[in-house]
């Protein structure tokens, strides 16, 4: 049986190009780590973007479920619940 939660992902703009233009992608899934595998099986150019060969998330990005970083939560492995926001954000720096 397949408890995946009903999520949504936000992409901010600079990412929006690899999954043709949208700002929100409603998908199912488990864990964060999860939402990224199935990143890979449905939004191929997306993913390679969050992610890099090896599968790991690229170091400019940061994943929040909902308001908390996943760094500070369980990485890869947070739970995610139905209603769950995801938002992916590249770092900014300046200087």
């Amino acid at each position: 049986m397949d408890t995946a939660a009903a999520i949504t992902i936000y992409l901010p703009e600079p990412l929006r190009t690899y999954a043709g233009g949208i700002a929100e992608l409603p998908i199912a899934a488990r864990t964060v780590r999860d939402m990224l595998e199935r990143l890979e099986r449905t939004q191929a150019a997306l993913y390679r973007n969050v992610c890099d060969e090896t599968g790991a998330v690229r170091r400019h990005l940061n994943i929040f479920v909902n308001a908390d970083n996943v760094r500070d939560r369980d990485g890869l492995e947070t739970t995610l619940k139905p209603g769950d926001v995801v938002t992916i954000v590249p770092a900014v720096s300046g200087g």
